[in-house]
């Protein structure tokens, strides 16, 4: 039995990398803002003979991240996955808006959540993956490649492409340490940022992770996949 951990629990991808890792028997840790209010988690933990407890936090939150460090203690983590995410802000081309402070304001929180908060929880739980010889993976996104050939998203692919980079550096670094960094496009999902007609399900994306993950090796580490496995340019 592995020791998961997830942020973003509690919809869409996270939700469905829980489901798939309690349905394989391992032990998980579920992160997301609000547990009282993640009824699915919620209905998980009361069937999941204690394969499942929750805990709150708040990636933008150091304390927040550091509190859950201080819940797991010693025990050792196989498997962390950085899943949570925000849009950040609008969308829009700079040529069809003008941002102002308060989406300026949203810019700065979505860094917290998705580029310094997957390293501030690494940081935190890295006595734990050290003594699992274990593995992060960050849900990053083809946005934050210097390949993709649309604009907009700025604030959503600048902390993905940032978070890449971070990610590339932590490889580096703990390799020799034996804790496998990498990152990961999850495909066009299905959820409430993708909208209803992306391309595949939470299901289907978790499972590709899953997978991408389990093959994770030290000789892999660093690099930038594709949900089904592949390696994506960047």
């Amino acid at each position: 039995m592995a020791t998961i951990v997830i942020t973003g629990a509690n919809r869409g991808i996270g939700l469905a990398l829980v489901k798939n890792y309690v349905a394989g028997g391992d032990r998980v840790h579920a992160l997301c803002r609000n547990p009282d209010q993640a009824a699915d988690l919620k209905q998980i933990a009361t069937t999941s003979a204690g394969q499942l407890t929750l805990h709150p936090i708040d990636m933008a939150d150091g304390q927040s991240i550091d509190a859950v460090a201080q819940i797991l203690g010693d025990t050792p983590v196989d498997v962390l996955l950085n899943v949570a995410g925000i849009i950040g802000g609008r969308i829009d081309s700079l040529a069809n808006t003008t941002f102002t402070e308060d989406d300026f304001a949203d810019w700065r929180n979505a860094f917290e959540v998705m580029t310094i908060g997957p390293f501030r929880l690494t940081q935190a739980l890295l006595p734990n993956l050290l003594a699992a010889s274990g593995k992060v993976m960050t849900v990053s996104t083809q946005i934050a490649a210097s390949t993709w050939d649309r604009g907009g998203m700025y604030a959503y692919g600048a902390t993905k492409a940032a978070v890449n980079r971070l990610m590339l550096s932590l490889a580096i670094d703990l390799k020799a340490k034996g804790v496998c960094v990498a990152t990961i496009h999850p495909g066009y999902v299905q959820t409430d940022m993708g909208g209803p007609n992306a391309e595949i399900t939470p299901q289907e994306s978790a499972a590709g992770i899953k997978n991408v993950v389990d093959k994770l090796t030290l000789e892999t580490s660093g690099s930038f996949f594709k949900w089904n496995g592949e390696w994506h340019p960047w």
